[in-house]
């Protein structure tokens, strides 16, 4: 099963991967360099099943479309800490969903870096990349919403459930 990571440079895709596959310790101290290329982290789930995850580095967002062909999972990571960034993610969001090769594929919208955010940040991120409309107007797909930390490894058990199902 291909399985995708993609998000905007920053949005803490590698970290949040890192503390997926739980073979580092990931404290404050903690960091990564940004994803040129592409990157895969193997991660053996509670069923006892390895899944591999490529990552595609931000950097890369003009040619993020060749790697769609195949893909049954997306991880679409956003850096919910940076009002900035949501904005163009968002915009991202909507290429991706509109891609033929993606059109069966399932798809996980993690909000990150949660621990540095504040309570509201969620919905202004929703609001902003206009989840709501693009789920009842544009797509009419099933979009899973996890927020998470790759720092505290919140969020971390329903991602690995998210990969699990339908395996």
């Amino acid at each position: 099963m291909t399985i995708i990571c993609l998000g905007p440079k920053g949005s803490g895709k590698t970290l949040l991967l890192k503390n997926l596959k739980q073979d580092e310790n990931i404290d404050a101290t903690s960091s990564t360099v940004p994803t040129v290329g592409t990157y895969f982290t193997t991660v053996l789930l509670d069923n006892m099943k390895e899944v591999t995850i490529r990552e595609v580095g931000g950097a890369m967002t003009p040619i993020w479309k060749n790697y769609f062909k195949g893909v049954r999972k997306l991880i679409y990571v956003v850096d919910a800490s940076n009002l900035c960034q949501i904005s163009a993610a968002g915009v991202l969001f909507y290429e991706i969903m509109a891609d033929p090769d993606l059109a069966a594929a399932k798809i996980l919208l993690v909000l990150s870096k949660m621990d540095v955010s504040y309570r509201q940040m969620r919905n202004e991120a929703l609001l902003m990349m206009q989840l709501s409309r693009l789920k009842r107007e544009e797509s009419h797909r099933d979009i899973k919403v996890v927020e998470a930390s790759g720092m505290t490894g919140k969020g971390m058990d329903e991602l690995r459930k998210w990969l699990a199902d339908a395996l």
